[in-house]
């Protein structure tokens, strides 16, 4: 899990791992789920990563667009 830069300050979002056709998040240091294409399209899983490699805007971009289409609760 690659450490979320939070360059904004006050994300919930604390790290982040990137596979090729999907995303796995990490909330608070805990709650870890995977986003992949078929839970939450294309698109929205390629902005996911490249809001996630910039270290700004992912967890606001999640609870606006996102939303509840994860694949999966991995822990």
């Amino acid at each position: 899990m690659k450490k979320y830069l939070n360059k904004e300050g006050h994300s919930g979002v604390t790290g982040y791992e990137v596979g090729t056709a999907g995303i796995s998040v990490e909330f608070n240091h805990d709650a870890v789920y995977l986003y992949t294409y078929k839970s939450a399209g294309k698109k929205v899983v390629e902005r996911m990563k490249e809001l996630a490699e910039a270290g700004r805007g992912l967890s606001t971009y999640i609870s606006q667009t996102v939303r509840e289409n994860f694949e999966k609760k991995v822990r």
